[in-house]
């Protein structure tokens, strides 16, 4: 089986869940209430008030024109005479630094006619100014991973990239020319409108956005918030560059904008390129316009029905919530998760296990002003959708508000703490948090929130629910009258005082000691080596560190059987992995996820063919206890039937799902077309009916017989990162594998290359906007060619980049794509990989794009690369994989991957090594040899009406 339909197994009940979270904003990652404000403010305090934190320059004296205004847990508040606000919070922990500049301006802020000018403004600031006329690709020359994105309160441009003085110099000049003198002209205008107007037919293409989209529009009479952040297709295309302009510099200034900065940096030099930067940038005379609009109280429930081809039955209700610096929003927000948790929450326990939904969500949306929650399902096939929406409403109105207990409360409690933990320990996390919390109105709440939660008691969330979740307060699929109106009280006035004065000033974060990221020193860090015991062996890679939280992170992978004994298998080992931790001899589901919570840790289980990878995250004092839980799930699962049938539900309608998506469609065809495999053997791809056939016959014993077949020490790999004891962990794996059956003897199942007659396929995609474009050429080399490190700068200038053939042309020249680019892949094992180009564009442009990427390759290989293009890549490629060794998560992956093959991070060097010696003549003399055009299969999936 692919690994694709591995994760499809995996992923199948969260899918509607992350699609609602990324309704929420356009074009970057959005973090959900819960871990974008929890943090706590109880940390050490710093031995002098006055001393900045982190690295610094010994000294308290500012730059000329900032001055210090707060210190809390690590991060520092800074002001500029213009008004600039400046967040620092150096960590020296790891090998990356964020910068996140923050406008208070979103598209709350958009008057009529206005709408989507936030959001246009995000894409038009990285097609330069004067200074910097091609923003994207300088990014990706210097090896940034940079982005921005826009909601209804906030506009943020964003970079994360390994620690360097330059390249944090660079990128913040580039901040401050950007902030007043951004290109806004009619030619960027014109080129970006289809990149624009792409973006918005991607989300046109899921019900389920625009199910979310009306809703907000029938809740919301007056406040913009009912208005999307992308706009109205009518003002977008219409736009008046004039205003436009105007909007920008109404409110791109440094009073209304606040500059984040966390990771590993010196805090004295930071603050003086700031000075240097935006000092003279003049503190604006312009007053921002005062907003009026308040939503009213809402007097009777609303409904709203979306028809629409294609995917799954959704049922959800909306109700509005007060803005999130309220204590009364921290109440409801927890009192949202306790009532969609799965699988102990109510809507679970009156939608799923009765069998009307596959799936329940549940999210509040923290705003500027009073916002909303959503709740959900979708639906089982054949299940009625008003039956079920009365069902969604009832157990929220009424009897789910008071099955709610203590238990329910600590349990989301912990989790909502332990995941604060996570975002304060990882910089990049905490610089797009505190954003988050700007975007709510002070930077503060990021430890406010805490306090906030650490209070919530059980009678508090339950008055808080009965007090808004009510019919007259609901927007849903239905209308229902009602004869009594009982309506919600008026949003509170938010008092931060209380709460602020609970913050403890002057604190500072515990130091962690700086880790050094290249390849030598990863290899000279890390203890290899093999465990033997009575049942097998167990290969170690491990990396012992410092570590903010004393986190670890790590990988186990068994290994199993030959492709032989595969055959005829399916979706049963992946189905496995998905059911250990639905059930053991000793714990239930839920008892295993409140442990996992008590651990303050994560673990996951995934198959792929005859191999199954445990995914670790915990800290050192709970690290052993993770690892028991793990194998008492690994060796004593349970395989409850409620719990198979639960996800043999969810996987259909994922499957389903999945059948309309051109990204499927086209994907699916291609990795289909000439494959080898009969139905019967491992690798094979099936078709949509094929997995739904595979899906309604799984039964218990065939997991179980597989399980008591495979699974068993004897070679087993394992690969950890982070603050932990060695040889604490070998008695663990120790103790864990004593005793256990020998699995049977593996054999890696070979991927061979094979060769395909090229051919184009065109898929009806019927009711999709946007269109999907895949060509795939199969390669018949292996990673270890001598040309392999030239065929990676080939690709990555090709396609690999903001700054590729391919993106230039496609997306900056000729506005067609949203996202294009291409993939190149080698396997370490035999010579078989293969050469991918992909594309998405509006369903009417499709054969534009396909023209336009014959041209674009035609003209790459004709005119080859430069000697600067290559010496670019290669300084952006080798940027990039420092920032992967920066990760812990990346380097216990990278671990596991060396223990197969037999390598160590000396590979990586090697790789490196060979990159800095490349010239052109190379380069383009490897891609000539290899990439050719015609022997390309393409798919393009399109709505061809």
């Amino acid at each position: 089986m692919t690994r694709s339909l591995s994760t499809l197994v995996r992923l199948a009940s969260g899918a509607l869940l992350a699609g609602a979270l990324a309704a929420a904003s356009l074009a970057g990652t959005v973090t959900p209430a819960s871990a974008a404000t929890a943090t706590s403010a109880t940390r050490g305090t710093a031995p002098d008030a006055d001393t900045p934190s982190g690295t610094s320059t010994g000294a308290a004296i500012l730059p000329k024109g900032i001055q210090r205004v707060v210190l809390i847990e690590g991060v520092t508040e800074y002001r500029l005479a213009n008004g600039l606000q400046v967040l620092l919070a150096p960590d020296d922990s790891r090998a990356q630094t964020t910068v996140n500049m923050s406008y208070r301006v979103g598209s709350r802020n958009e008057g009529p006619g206005e709408t989507g000018m936030a959001h246009l403004l995000e894409h038009l600031l990285f097609r330069g100014s004067p200074k910097h006329p091609d923003a994207l690709a300088e990014f990706s020359r210097r090896g940034l991973a940079a982005n921005g994105s826009t909601t209804v309160d906030l506009t943020n441009f964003y970079a994360t990239f390994a620690s360097d003085p330059d390249t944090l110099r660079w990128y913040l000049s580039w901040q401050a020319d950007a902030m007043l003198n951004a290109r806004i002209g009619r030619a960027d205008l014109d080129a970006e409108m289809p990149v624009v107007l792409n973006e918005m037919e991607r989300g046109e293409n899921s019900p389920f956005s625009m199910l979310l989209q009306q809703t907000d529009a029938a809740s919301y009479v007056w406040h913009p918030y009912g208005r999307s952040v992308i706009g109205a297709r009518s003002d977008v295309e219409h736009v008046d560059v004039t205003q436009l302009r105007a909007f920008y510099h109404r409110y791109y200034q440094p009073d209304n904008a606040t500059l984040i900065v966390t990771g590993r940096f010196d805090a004295g030099q930071v603050l003086q390129w700031i000075a240097d930067d935006f000092g003279p940038l003049a503190k604006p005379a312009r007053t921002l316009p005062p907003e009026y609009t308040v939503e009213p109280v809402q007097q009777g429930a609303r409904a709203i029905t979306l028809r629409r081809i294609g995917g799954s039955p959704i049922a959800i209700v909306q109700y509005h919530y007060p803005a999130a610096d309220s204590d009364a929003y921290t109440a409801l927000s927890m009192g949202t998760d306790m009532l969609a948790d799965t699988p102990a929450g109510p809507l679970y326990q009156a939608l799923v296990k009765t069998g009307q939904a596959s799936s329940v969500f549940g999210f509040a949306r923290g705003l500027r002003q009073p916002g909303y929650a959503v709740f959900g399902a979708q639906l089982q096939p054949g299940a009625k959708p008003e039956a079920t929406l009365r069902t969604l409403e009832q157990t929220l109105e009424s009897s789910g508000i008071q099955q709610l207990d203590a238990a329910a409360l600590e349990r989301n409690r912990t989790a909502w703490l332990n995941q604060w933990k996570q975002v304060y320990n990882q910089p990049a996390s905490l610089a797009d948090a505190l954003s988050n919390a700007v975007a709510r109105g002070n930077w503060q709440l990021f430890f406010i929130e805490p306090l906030r939660v650490k209070a919530l008691t059980l009678v508090g969330i339950q008055q808080a629910l009965a007090a808004w979740l009510l019919p007259s307060n609901r927007t849903s699929g239905l209308y229902l009258p009602t004869p009594q109106p009982h309506d919600a009280p008026a949003p509170p006035r938010a008092d931060l005082q209380p709460w602020l004065k609970q913050l403890k000033t002057g604190t500072t974060r515990p130091a962690v000691a700086a880790f050094d990221t290249s390849p030598q020193a990863i290899d000279a860090a890390t203890q290899r080596g093999t465990l033997t015991l009575d049942n097998g062996t167990v290969a170690l890679a491990l990396l012992p560190k410092a570590t903010p939280g004393e986190q670890v992170h790590g990988f186990i992978r068994l290994h199993f059987g030959t492709a032989q004994a595969m055959r005829g298998l399916g979706l049963v080992p992946s189905v496995t992995a998905a059911m250990l931790l639905r059930g053991t001899d000793s714990l239930t589901r839920q008892q295993i996820e409140d442990r996992l919570n008590a651990l303050d840790s994560d673990l996951s289980f995934t198959a792929d063919g005859n191999t199954l990878t445990i995914g670790l995250r915990s800290t050192r004092t709970h690290l052993s206890e993770l690892l028991q839980l793990a194998f008492q799930a690994l060796r004593h699962p349970s395989f409850p039937a409620s719990e198979l049938a639960e996800i043999q539900h969810s996987l259909s309608g994922s499957i389903e799902d999945e059948a309309v998506s051109p990204a499927y469609l086209v994907r699916n065809t291609l990795q289909r077309y000439g494959q080898p495999w009969q139905p019967d053997d491992i690798r094979y791809t099936p078709t949509t009916s094929e997995l739904l056939a595979q899906t309604r016959t799984l039964t218990r014993a065939q997991l179980r017989q597989f399980h008591d077949r495979f699974y068993g020490a004897g070679d087993i790999s394992v690969a950890l990162v982070g603050d932990f004891d060695p040889q604490a962990l070998r008695h663990s794996l120790q103790a864990g594998l004593a005793g256990w059956q020998r699995a049977p003897a593996y054999t890696r199942i070979p991927d061979p290359w094979y060769a395909v007659t090229p051919k184009t396929f065109r898929i009806p995609a019927p009711g999709k906007a946007n269109a999907n474009y895949l060509a795939t050429l199969p390669l018949k080399i292996q990673d270890s060619d001598p040309r392999w490190p030239a065929l990676m700068l080939a690709n990555y200038l090709l396609g690999g980049s903001e700054d590729s053939r391919l993106w230039q042309s496609i997306r900056v020249k000729q506005g067609l794509s949203y996202g294009v680019g291409s993939n190149l892949r080698a396997s370490a094992f035999e010579p078989s990989g293969a050469w991918s180009l992909f594309a998405t564009t509006a369903a009417r442009n499709a054969q534009t794009l396909q023209q336009a990427m014959r041209d674009t390759l035609a003209a790459t290989l004709k005119d080859g690369f430069t000697q600067k293009e290559v010496d670019e890549g290669v300084r952006s490629l080798a940027n990039y994989l420092q920032l992967g060794r920066s990760s812990d998560t990346w380097l216990a992956d990278r671990w596991l991957d060396y223990l197969d093959t037999g390598r160590s991070f000396a590979w990586q060097q090697h790789i490196l090594d060979a990159l800095q010696g490349l010239q052109a003549a190379q380069v383009n003399d490897a891609m000539r040899a290899v990439l050719k055009p015609d022997a390309f299969s393409i798919a393009i999936a399109a709505d061809s009406h």
